[in-house]
C-alpha cells in the first residue's frame, strides 16, 4: 500500500497495490499492521455501504464530542468527488476542504481523522461507497454543513445532471452557525 500525505494534517489518500492477470485483480483494501504503521491505531467497529445514482451528493457529515468518528473511505464500484472539509477546533486549515476522484478503476481510499465533514458526490451511473468508521452512529452527535456554502467554497465537478440531496443535507447549515 502506498500512503499519501495531503495538504491538511491527518487526512490521508491510499492507494492499495493491485495485483492483476487475466481473472481480474486482488488487493489487500485494508490491512492493520501496515495502517498503524503509517497512520496510526484506529479500532474500526463498524463498515457501511451505500448505493447511489449519477448526481447523488451525500454530505457534509460529521458526528461529534465522545461520538466522533475516523472513517477509511473507498469506491468498489463507479467514481465519486470524495470531500472533507476540515472542523477541528484550533486546525490551522480549520474550514479548508480537500477533495479527490475515488473509483473502481484507480482504486484509492481516503482515511478521514475524526472532526472533518465528510460527503461524496456520484460521477458515474452509480457508485457503490464503502467505508469503516471507529465509533457507531449517534443520530444525536451529528452535524451537516452545506455542500455549498460560500464560506467554504467547494469546487463541487459537474455529474452531467441536477444534484440530488436529501432533505437532511438540504437543511444543512453554512459554518458560521454549524455549532451553534
Amino acid at each position: 500500500m502506498k500512503f499519501i500525505t495531503t495538504p491538511i494534517e491527518g487526512l490521508w489518500l491510499i492507494e492499495p497495490q493491485r495485483f492483476g492477470d487475466e481473472r481480474g485483480y486482488f488487493m489487500e483494501a485494508f490491512r492493520a499492521d501496515e495502517f498503524a504503521r503509517h497512520i496510526g491505531q484506529v479500532n474500526f467497529v463498524q463498515d457501511n455501504e451505500s448505493l447511489s445514482r449519477r448526481g447523488v451528493l451525500r454530505g457534509m457529515h460529521l458526528q461529534r464530542g465522545d461520538w466522533a468518528q475516523a472513517k477509511l473511505v473507498r469506491v468498489s464500484r463507479g467514481e465519486v468527488f470524495d470531500v472533507v472539509v476540515d472542523l477541528r477546533e484550533g486546525s490551522a486549515t480549520y474550514g479548508r476542504w480537500y477533495g479527490e476522484i475515488l473509483s473502481a478503476a484507480n482504486g484509492r481510499q481516503m482515511f478521514v481523522p475524526r472532526g472533518f465533514a465528510h460527503g461524496f458526490l456520484v460521477l458515474s451511473d452509480e457508485a457503490q461507497f464503502q467505508y469503516k468508521v471507529d465509533n457507531v452512529y449517534a443520530p444525536q452527535a451529528e452535524l451537516s454543513l452545506r455542500y455549498d456554502d460560500p464560506a467554504v467554497g467547494i469546487s463541487w465537478p459537474d455529474p452531467g445532471c441536477p444534484f440530488v440531496l436529501s432533505a437532511k443535507d438540504l437543511a444543512a447549515r453554512p459554518l458560521d452557525s454549524l455549532f451553534d
